[in-house]
């Protein structure tokens, strides 16, 4: 299996090498050159920034947690435009123009304001309650409820005219990203403007066995085969989904060239590995000692053998599975005790959800569990910080960790598990990695784990311990290098030549019909 994997990956970056000979290098001016002379539109849910108030009134800018910021921010800084997004912030429309406009150095944002009753319901309705753990192979039970969905409808309509009256008369470049807006990219189309729409999806495609529970698919496959491009971050995912089309929706289905047509128009499908930005990650986890930024954390952590988790409070994330596997571990290890210290940072997430704030109880009782069987007046095995935290802090702390467990259950990618290994820059340390996330395909080296056997990950956490620095210091170094072959300026290369290739295919095909 590795060695199939190593082969991929070799292949994988010789194409990253033709591609860097071919297209001046990587650099962000790079990106500028395949966007042309389109104007770049980036649409999501949530933007890369916030505006609130804090205890004293005053409006201070908070960066948003999670993967699609982190990666679609380095575009947009490259390339200038626009992003438009929810305006969630409730200071947001305080230093917003009239239209909803704030710079932001290189770009602007461009805020869709939808009243807080369709935005619950489309948000943590329709989105979260329904379609993220449908397309998460139903960890949590979906729930589709009628006035959900005219929600989510009605908001796809706001984000909609806020892109149409960005784009204008100009030709435009538009990336929209994931579940929240799948009817987006037809809409956008049937405006019947110069708008090249490409489509990134960030969590997994299941088979259409899972997906044929959801009363309105046949509207949502629709609206995001009004993309002309479709990305994915694996092939996996792509089959997936050219297989869903087949069996789902009339529709004709090219498997070798990657295809949907339907009514006339042609999606071509694509896998893009997402990443990071390795410059920013590395430079920021020796910016300053990880004390400074975590003061609270020294007398829990301090001297000890750190085990790290950081994730959004949610149920793919497989959180309860790591604190179990490291209770095993401590069973079958007593030499740990009183070294080892398993730190777990959970941004609060969706908290409106009822399985969110079951699963934040969960949580809590896990650590108490581990806490009450081990814990000592000199050692808390299990610490839980239940907290936002900045990037920038979180990179030092990446760097300080000895293992970093990442234990989704399901997982489009991940992008925790890079930027702890940007942090290292070819340091020892563990990647525990789950089987089931994107990143797996990537990193052979990593201590790849079920998170669904318990035992299995406490052995295997046992012996990628005790393999000792220089076998470690070897795979993160292997791992590193991968990553500095496929960074975000990678991905987004990818994906813009992706489109440009699409682009030219349709020309091509216009003009011999």
């Amino acid at each position: 299996m590795n060695l199939m994997k190593n082969l991929v990956r070799s292949l994988s970056n010789l194409l990253a090498e033709t591609q860097n000979a071919s297209s001046q290098g990587r650099t962000e001016s790079d990106l500028e050159f395949l966007v042309g002379e389109r104007k770049l539109i980036v649409v999501s849910n949530r933007g890369p920034v916030q505006h609130e108030h804090d205890s004293t009134g005053k409006v201070v800018r908070k960066t948003s947690a999670g993967g699609l910021a982190t990666a679609m921010e380095p575009v947009l800084r490259a390339c200038g435009g626009t992003w438009v997004c929810h305006g969630g912030g409730s200071a947001d429309f305080e230093i917003s123009d009239e239209r909803g406009r704030i710079a932001l150095g290189e770009y602007q944002l461009r805020l869709v304001r939808i009243d807080e009753p369709t935005y619950s319901q489309y948000y943590n309705g329709y989105a979260n309650a329904a379609l993220w753990p449908l397309f998460h192979n139903a960890f949590s039970e979906p729930v589709f409820q009628a006035d959900e969905w005219k929600a989510y409808m009605e908001a796809n309509h706001a984000f909609a005219q806020a892109v149409l009256d960005e784009a204008g008369d100009d030709p435009c470049l538009v990336i929209v990203n994931d579940y929240h807006l799948m009817p987006l990219p037809r809409l956008l189309k049937d405006s019947g403007k110069d708008l090249a729409v490409a489509m990134f999806w960030h969590i997994p495609w299941p088979g259409r066995r899972v997906l044929r529970i959801c009363p309105n698919q046949e509207e949502l496959y629709h609206g995001i085969l009004g993309a002309d491009l479709v990305g994915f971050h694996s092939r996996e995912h792509v089959i997936s989904f050219l297989e869903t089309m087949d069996r789902s929706i009339e529709a004709r289905i090219n498997v070798e060239a990657q295809n949907v047509t339907r009514g006339g128009h042609t999606t071509f499908v694509r896998d893009f590995p997402i990443s990071i930005d390795v410059k920013e990650v590395s430079t920021g986890a020796v910016s300053g000692p990880w004390e400074e930024a975590f003061p609270d954390l020294v007398p829990v952590i301090e001297g000890k053998i750190l085990f790290l988790g950081v994730d959004r409070l949610d149920y793919t994330k497989g959180i309860p599975h790591r604190i179990s596997a490291f209770q095993r571990l401590l069973r079958m290890r007593p030499d740990l005790h009183g070294k080892a210290t398993l730190l777990q940072i959970a941004s609060p997430s969706r908290f409106q959800i009822d399985s969110y704030r079951r699963l934040a109880i969960e949580v809590r009782k896990r650590c108490d569990e581990v806490n009450q069987e081990f814990g000592t007046d000199e050692w808390t095995p299990v610490h839980l910080v239940e907290r936002n935290t900045e990037r920038s802090a979180l990179f030092r702390l990446y760097r300080r960790a000895d293992v970093m467990m990442v234990t989704s259950l399901h997982d489009g990618m991940n992008l925790v598990c890079k930027e702890f290994l940007a942090s290292k820059s070819g340091e020892p340390g563990i990647l525990v990695l789950s089987r089931f996330t994107g990143a797996a395909d990537e990193f052979p080296e990593a201590c790849l784990v079920n998170p669904f056997d318990i035992d299995g990950t406490a052995r295997q956490l046992s012996a990628a311990l005790d393999r000792g620095p220089d076998a470690s210091r070897s795979e993160m170094a292997s791992m590193t290098a991968h990553l500095d072959d496929a960074d975000v300026y990678h991905w987004v290369r990818s994906l813009l030549l992706g489109m440009r290739d699409v682009l030219a295919r349709k020309r091509a095909s216009s003009t011999t019909t």
